[in-house]
Formats: structure tokens, sequence, C-alpha cells
């Protein structure tokens, strides 16, 4: 006998769509909501629905905006001529939250994955071959997936006979981290790309 309403079923179903939320959780987030006031709930609803009509991708860059070209495309402070690539918009939140890049972005919109369909004409390349001849460096900042390092490997090929330096993130041991907790590929890598101490 099924005991949950089907409604709340539906909410739970939708919760569920989101990265990292299992069935279990997004029926709790179901059952949060129905102890939601009905205009709390409205407003929810409506600020999904605004917030999907206002968002959109910069022309320029791809960053997720509400404005064309987006906020940090029009920043006159940023350096034109360093450029960083990334996959997603998320990836731009989080390196701006460093407050250490004052260059410009650039979001492919995924990685390489060749067993998904994903090729180079899926991702965002077009947009960015017109942004190369002002560059002097390229920074690719993917994740340290295989289809990152495909992604990374592609894009340094692509650029390779570019009088433009390609650089990519360091990768290693973060700070704080014990070895002995430290996976054998990320130690590997940290004594692979080792440097001077003085």
């Amino acid at each position: 006998m099924k005991i949950i309403p089907e409604s709340l079923d539906r909410i739970s179903e939708q919760f569920s769509r989101f990265p990292g939320i299992g069935k279990k959780t997004a029926q709790r987030m179901a059952f949060q909501i129905l102890e939601w006031n009905r205009e709390d709930v409205q407003r929810l609803g409506e600020v999904i629905i605004q917030s999907n009509q206002n968002l959109r991708h910069c022309s320029i860059c791809n960053l997720i905006t509400e404005a064309d070209p987006c906020p940090v495309c029009l920043d006159t402070r940023r350096d034109d001529s360093l450029l960083c690539i990334v996959e997603d918009s998320r990836d731009v939140v989080a390196i701006e939250e460093t407050s250490r890049f004052n260059g410009k972005y650039h979001i492919l919109g995924g990685v390489l994955s060749p067993l998904d369909g994903i090729g180079p004409d899926q991702l965002n390349l077009q947009n960015l071959k017109p942004r190369l001849d002002a560059l002097k460096e390229l920074v690719i900042a993917m994740n340290p997936s295989v289809e990152g390092e495909t992604t990374s490997l592609y894009l340094a090929k692509l650029l390779n006979d570019r009088d433009i330096k390609v650089t990519r993130l360091a990768r290693g041991i973060p700070s704080g981290g014990d070895l002995e907790y430290i996976d054998g590929v990320t130690l590997g890598r940290a004594l692979d790309d080792r440097h001077e101490l003085l």
C-alpha cells in the first residue's frame, strides 16, 4: 500500500534531479516544503521561474549572467591578455572567491567525453578562437578527471602553433593535508611538480 500522496512524490522526484540529492533527502525536502506557508511556497516558485527567464549565457565568455555581456567581460580593470578556460560557471565562482585572478574567463560548457558523445563540436570553442589574438597567457583550469585531462591536452595541442603561454593549475597536496591520507596519484603529481624551496 502506497501511503505517500502522488503530489508529494512528484515534488520529491523533482528535488532528486539535483546533483548529490538522493531519494531520501529529496523526500525530506518535499516534506519540509509542506510545512511552509502558501506565500513562501509561491515565492519560491516565482523566484525559480523568474531566474530561469532572466538568466542567459554571456555571448563572449559563456558565463551565466543576467546582462549580456556579463560584468566580468565588461570590467576594464581586468587583464584582457590573460584568459582562464573552465568547464562551467561554478568554476568561475570558485576562482573568483580566491581574489587571485585578474584576467577574463572562457567557459567551455563541458569537457571532452567520447563515451558520452561529447566531442569538440559540443564545447564552446567557436567563441574562443576570436579571443586568442589578444592573449599572452591562457590558463587551463579543468578538474583533475580523465575527461578534464583529455580536454586540457586537446586545448594545449589546439594552441600549440600560437605564441601564447599555456599554463594549468598546479596539482598536488592541499595545505594542511597529511601525507598518509593523500592518494597515490595526487602524491605522485606533487612529487613530479616539485619546485625549489629557495
